[in-house]
Parts: C-alpha cells; sequence; structure tokens
C-alpha cells in the first residue's frame, strides 16, 4: 500500500513539474522569443501591417474596406466616387447593400459558396456589371471579373490593375484632378506577381486611396 502511495506521488509530482516547464517554455519563453524575432524582422507585419495616414492609423492593407458617403432612402451605402472602390464583399452572412459592394464585415470571413448558374449570384453580378457599366462609362464587356465578383475571404484588400484603371478617370473628375496624373498614381501603387511568377499583379484599395487623399490635399501634384 505504501509503495502504491509513493508510486502515486511520484508520479503526480513529476506530472507537475511537466506541467510547470511546459508552460514556461511554451507559454512564456516561447512567445516572447517568436514576438521579439517578428518585431525586429517584421515589424510592419507583425504589428497587423496597419496603413497609416497623417499620423493615424486608417486599416490594415491586409483587409479591405467600404468607401461611402452615406446611405440612401432604403438604407442602403452609397458608394463615395471620389475613391476607388474595392471588389464586392458578400461573404458568409453578410447583407446584400446595393448589389454592388457590400459588408465588409470584419467579424465574418467567407465566401458566399454559391455556385457559377446559382440564380442569386448571376443576378448579383449582372447588377453590379450593369452599375459599374453605367458608373465608370464602358461597355459592360470590358468589367473585370474582380469588379463583379467577391473573394473567397470576402474581405480582399486589392483588386485588378484593370479595374483600377477603369476607375482612374472617373476618380480623377470627382477629385479635380488631371486624369493622367491618377493613372499614374494607379502605376505606382500596381504591385506585380510575388517573386516574378506567383498570384497577379494586384493594386491595394487602402493603399491608394491614402495616396489619393494625400495628392488632393497636397494641391493635386503627382
Amino acid at each position: 500500500m505504501n509503495n502504491s502511495v509513493r508510486n502515486t506521488a511520484r508520479l503526480i509530482g513529476a506530472g507537475l513539474r511537466a506541467l510547470l516547464v511546459l508552460t514556461v517554455v511554451c507559454g512564456v519563453v516561447y512567445p516572447l522569443v517568436v514576438t521579439g524575432v517578428a518585431q525586429a524582422a517584421f515589424p510592419g507585419k507583425a504589428n497587423g501591417s496597419e496603413v497609416s495616414s497623417h499620423g493615424k492609423v486608417v486599416g490594415s492593407s491586409l483587409i479591405g474596406q467600404r468607401y461611402d458617403k452615406g446611405k440612401d432612402k432604403r438604407g442602403n451605402p452609397v458608394p463615395d466616387l471620389r475613391f476607388f472602390q474595392p471588389r464586392p464583399a458578400a461573404g458568409l452572412g453578410s447583407n446584400r447593400a446595393n448589389g454592388v459592394n457590400t459588408g465588409y464585415d470584419l467579424q465574418i470571413s467567407g465566401a458566399s459558396n454559391l455556385g457559377a448558374t446559382n440564380t442569386d449570384l448571376v443576378k448579383a453580378v449582372k447588377e453590379r456589371k450593369r452599375w459599374v457599366s453605367e458608373t465608370y462609362g464602358v461597355p459592360e464587356a470590358k468589367v473585370p471579373a474582380d469588379a463583379v465578383t467577391s473573394s473567397g475571404s470576402g474581405l480582399d484588400p486589392d483588386i485588378s490593375p484593370a479595374y483600377a484603371e477603369l476607375q482612374a478617370d472617373r476618380v480623377a473628375r470627382e477629385n479635380h484632378l488631371p486624369g493622367g496624373t491618377v493613372r499614374r498614381l494607379v502605376e505606382r501603387h500596381t504591385d506585380a506577381r510575388t517573386l516574378g511568377f506567383l498570384g497577379e499583379p494586384r493594386v491595394n484599395v487602402l493603399e491608394l486611396n491614402t495616396a489619393l487623399k494625400d495628392l488632393v490635399h497636397g494641391g493635386g501634384k503627382g
């Protein structure tokens, strides 16, 4: 009986020591080392890839956001055409706003899971294509796919260079800027494929709109 008690006590003691050591190593030392390396080597990414304007954080380059100027009589957000618009955000559980851009709700991330033949998806794409065509004065056949479809996450921060260029002239007019100036701004904020072959060229909407704001406030030189 005594041996049994001693063995049990020894096992409990060994378990407690292992718990203490692993707690210190995995719960304290490892997080501190990883955090320290991240802050030293990748401080921007480690802190959420924040984008700042005039000393104020305006968002993260990893998360898309809306650019609206209020709501219409039905309560639907009205896109602010002074800014470049992101791709639709019709993710899981999000509410369709005006058939063009939806939520970008940070608490909801995911695809709509609607198939290519789904009637709701087909209708939404047609509505968005019509809106983009009428708003930016281009034929529906020239509207890029990312202008009318959401991403898998529903929070995509990027648009294609084609969609950005399509919006450039309207954005220029809304801000009383030369069209060439805004198009050059788009070119400067167009990122190439990662490592030259991964993914597609892209434009970060938040970074582009932040630069656009600075351009407008700086007198339109660029």
